[in-house]
């Protein structure tokens, strides 16, 4: 066996050094770049060393919206995606943006991502898929109170991905579109009166100094995929590919989000202890009127499923198995 391991750290060693660079769109003192900071020094150990990473944040190499198609067109290496960014693009990852549906990001994020390997294959057949997940349950901010879907009618929201965009239409309000980034300055002149967003990034953004109601309930969540430039992954070594293969999967799919969903849900707190901050708890009776508002959301996904050549019903049971599975249903 020491022998083997002898073969085996000598032939890494001759593998020709790779340096990947490595995107993403949120600050450095966001969660994620720990988490990236983290996966990058554990391929870099597998690796023998022969595979080392640059991390790009803050739009450094480009917009978030164009994420995907930097790391297909090798702008970046490895990028991460909101696929919800580029509404009917990815129809049937968007089934994970469904309001009410996860009940916890960590299972959870296990759950879609074991759901969604299978489909990446095609949907996202541009780039050479790593893993999928989620962040913490999240809500609606806003510069004035919102208790039930008919006080968003008229209102201008900022949705976290097109799936909250079409539950904004439903409810009767327009969508005011822009990246977590830029959100603040939205809500600050008042071009948007509210914010589909996390509770931890809410104060890294400083978007807790200009909306100040918040309704207490997971109303969402968002899915984000982490991928990589096939032609960067094709030109590898085996033994390097291999470093890779056992850097994506569900487990530390799991690994990589769970840092990010605590910190969000740590959030709640702090937003509580703010002095101003109005947060709404919904009554039995006003979330299921939330839950009545977002049902044609499903028939829509659905159709753009069905589009896509899937079988939704199929894909969706899919889905709720792995939810089941997981334990992670709402």
């Amino acid at each position: 066996m020491a022998a083997l391991a002898g073969i085996s750290a000598a032939a890494m060693a001759q593998d020709k050094p790779v340096q990947l660079k490595l995107s993403h769109w949120v600050p450095p003192s966001h969660p994620l770049q720990e988490a990236i900071q983290d996966w990058a020094d554990d391929i870099k150990r597998q690796s023998g060393g022969t595979i080392s990473s640059v991390i790009f944040p803050a739009e450094q190499l480009g917009k978030a919206f164009d994420h995907y198609d930097m790391a297909r067109d090798g702008i970046a290496d490895l990028a991460y995606i909101n696929p919800g960014y580029q509404p009917g693009r990815f129809p049937i990852i968007a089934a994970g943006e469904l309001p009410f549906l996860f009940g916890d990001a960590k299972t959870g994020t296990g759950a879609l991502d074991a759901w969604y390997r299978k489909y990446a294959a095609t949907e996202m057949k541009d780039v050479h898929f790593c893993f999928a997940f989620i962040n913490d349950g999240s809500t609606i901010h806003s510069r004035r109170q919102i208790t039930t879907p008919a006080d968003v009618k008229g209102l201008k929201l900022r949705p976290a991905d097109a799936t909250m965009g079409a539950y904004t239409t439903l409810m009767g309000g327009s969508n005011i579109q822009a990246s977590a980034p830029g959100s603040r300055d939205l809500l600050e002149r008042g071009v948007a009166d509210g914010i589909y967003f996390p509770w931890g990034s809410l104060v890294l953004f400083g978007i807790d100094k200009v909306a100040k109601y918040h309704i207490d309930a997971s109303i969402y969540v968002t899915t984000f995929v982490w991928v990589m430039n096939k032609a960067k992954y094709e030109a590898m070594a085996p033994a390097q590919k291999k470093a890779v293969d056992d850097h994506c999967t569900t487990e530390w799919a799991i690994r990589f989000a769970s840092p990010w969903v605590d910190f969000e849900h740590a959030g709640i707190a702090k937003v509580r202890a703010e002095p101003g901050q109005v947060l709404t708890e919904l009554t039995p009776a006003q979330l299921d009127e939330w839950k009545n508002a977002a049902k044609p959301l499903k028939a829509a996904w659905a159709d753009g499923a069905r589009k896509a050549g899937s079988d939704p019903d199929q894909v969706f049971k899919e889905l709720q198995d792995q939810l089941g599975t997981y334990k992670a249903a709402y």
